[in-house]
Parts: structure tokens; sequence; C-alpha cells
């Protein structure tokens, strides 16, 4: 079983730690087995299944209030459960985040029953072919009508794309240059003039998909918030799922420490355990300190927002950072102590290390992050 200490620190309450529980015991009894080929039918059965369990509700809130540490919990759990589960949870609360914080009532009542039910699935299209971490170059425009907007250009490497029942699609409406020229709109589906161009396949199986926008008709309530905030609402959304990108790669590490141990105490190498040899131990030693100190980073920046209730800009992209990275080494690592069958296609090791790697750039790729962190303490010290 995991390490299950760390719900002992003072960042949770009694029901942060009742949550790890139940989350946990239906993991156990829902996940873990394998899933098939069709990857689009297994994450419209899993959301089916987490809205039934009335685990959505805690990235789909009713009230509107995001508990960041019980989304970071939920996340942690089911990506050390199953890497797919994570990734399913993680877009119905991403793909509906902009939606709880900025939407009117009317917008909240049409699109998040659906996605808490497990009914529908979100989207959050925000990337573009030549405009990813570089929001300000985004090139899809949205121009007014007499009746609305009309939506043309492309997005692509958009999560859900292709299965799920709505987008939160950015583009540029022009009130003033770069990022303070960009609107959030919510799209359904089934709108005229949005096509799905290609499927978009990677390592560790998702549905992803490249989106066209082309003479898309949309009303004048499909704007999200307030036209030309479109940047403030996707940074907000992102500065409370920064750190659960975190906590998905912390529960691929825990899972790769539990994996990597096992192997230590059962595979024999000159006569004894491989665990009981030094250069092992001193390996497991640093899988489960980068584990800890990417756990206190996550923890941290989700009880701050929690908290708070203001953006935390600096600890999300740190928890980001050195949640994603380390998780990278303790997964190089397990992959090490497996030897051989850690590459072999199918073991734990194997499928770990393809999950992994995306976590690393998506959200904001590392380098994007200590941008952000260095903008921040620069900021900081000025105002000192």
């Amino acid at each position: 079983m995991a390490d299950q200490s760390f719900l002992d620190w003072p960042f949770f309450e009694p029901s942060h730690r009742e949550l790890a529980g139940e989350i946990d015991a239906w993991a156990a009894r829902t996940l873990g087995h394998p899933h098939g080929d069709d990857t689009d039918a297994i994450c419209i059965d899993l959301a089916r299944q987490m809205g039934e369990a009335g685990l959505l509700r805690h990235c789909v809130p009713e009230d509107g209030r995001m508990d960041v540490r019980a989304l970071c919990l939920m996340r942690e759990t089911l990506a050390r459960h199953d890497g797919l589960a994570d990734f399913v949870y993680a877009m119905q609360g991403l793909g509906t985040g902009s939606i709880s914080l900025y939407g009117t009532e009317a917008q909240k009542q049409r699109i998040l029953p659906g996605v808490r039910a497990g009914t529908s699935l979100a989207a959050f299209a925000l990337s573009e072919p030549d405009a990813g971490s570089d929001v300000g170059a985004m090139s899809t425009t949205a121009t007014r009508t007499g009746a609305g907007w009309r939506l043309d250009g492309v997005k692509t490497w958009i999560s859900n794309g292709g299965i799920a029942g709505h987008y939160v699609v950015f583009a540029r409406t022009g009130e003033a240059p770069g990022t303070r020229g960009i609107s959030a709109f919510i799209v359904p589906a089934d709108t005229p003039g949005l096509y799905i161009d290609a499927r978009i396949e990677v390592i560790a199986p998702h549905p992803l998909a490249t989106l066209r926008f082309e003479d898309c008709h949309l009303p004048e309530d499909a704007l999200l918030g307030v036209a030309g905030q479109g940047f403030k609402v996707a940074m907000s959304t992102l500065d409370i799922f920064r750190p659960t990108v975190g906590a998905a790669a912390l529960g691929l590490a825990r899972r790769a420490l539990d994996e990597a141990v096992k192997r230590a105490r059962a595979r024999m190498m000159f006569g004894k355990p491989l665990g009981e040899m030094p250069v092992i131990q001193a390996k497991l030693a640093d899988m489960a300190t980068a584990i800890d100190a990417s756990a206190l980073l996550v923890y941290r920046a989700a009880w701050a927002r929690d908290v708070s209730g203001q953006r935390i800009t600096r600890e999300a992209a740190m928890a980001k950072m050195v949640a994603t990275e380390s998780a990278q080494k303790v997964i190089d690592e397990a992959v090490q102590i497996f030897g051989g069958l850690g590459v072999m296609r199918g073991n734990i090791a194997e499928q770990l290390y393809r999950e992994v790697r995306a976590l690393r750039i998506y959200e904001g790729a590392t380098e994007v992050q200590k941008m952000i962190i260095g903008r921040e303490v620069l900021a900081q010290g000025s105002n000192s």
C-alpha cells in the first residue's frame, strides 16, 4: 500500500482524510484491470462510473467553490491506480473550471449538471499550432455579428477532442493587443462550423484532437465572462489545476516507488535480494525524498489557494514544475531497478514511464513554469 503518512500533515482537514480513503477504496474496486484499445469508449465509461459514484462533485462543485486540496488528493489517488482514470477526472474539472468561476447561472445550469453526472465530457481549448505556452500569439478570432459571434481558427492538442459535449474556447476579440484582447466562449460540440480536423496519437493513449472553426456562429450568451478578459479566465483556471498536475505526477511516482520496492525485495542477485545492495537502497532513498519534497510543494499550493482564496501563480508553478520533474526521475529509477522488464511493453514501470512524460509539458512546460516563477520572484522583490 502506498505511503499515507502525508495525510497527517497540517494541510488537511478531517474531510480530506475521509475523502482520501473513499477514493482509494473506489479505485481499488473499480480500476487496475486492462482497458482494451478503444480509448474513447474507455474514457466515456470512466466518466460515467465516476459520475454515478459521485466523485465528480469535487471537480464540478454545485456551489462553484473549488477545494484544491480535494482535487489534488483525487488526482494523486486516481493516478496511482490508473493514469487514464486520472486524465478523465482532470478533464471534467479543467473543461468546466472556467464556467464554475466565471459563468452565468444560465451557463452553469446548461453545462455543469451533465458533466458532474458523467454523462457529458468537457474540454478546454487554449493551445494552437503556433500558440501553446505563448498565449499572446493566439490567432483564432471571434468576430462580433448581429446575432453574436463568429469563430475562425484552429486549436490543437485538445484533450477530449472528438468526444467532448462542449469546449471552452479562447479566441482573439481585439479589445487590446496581446493577451489583453482575448475572450472565452462555450461552444457545444454539435455547433455548425466546428470540425474535428485530426485525432492525435501519443505515447500514452489519450483522446486528443485538432479542432477547426470555420464560419462557426455562436449566440451572444456563448461569451464566458467579460469580453477581453479571456486571458484572466484561462490563467485563473490554470492556477487551480496546475497543482493538480503535480498531484497526478505524485500518484504516478508513488506507484513507481511501491513497485520498485516490491521488485527490490523479490529479485535475487548474487545470492541476495536486490534491495540489500547499497546502490539500490540509495536509489530508493532518492526516490522517497523526491516524492515527499514534491508532496510538500503540491499541498502547500493547494492549501494556500483554499485558505487565502487568492491566486497562487508562484506556488502553483513551483508545485507543477518540481512534482512532474521529480516524478520523471523517480519512474526512470524504477525502470532501472526492474532492468530489462522495465522496458517491456505492458510492464507497470514501462506504463508509468509513458504516462509521466506528458505531464512535464501540458498546462505549461517546465521551462514556462521557470519563467513564471522568475517573473513572480522579481515582482515580489520590487515590492519589498
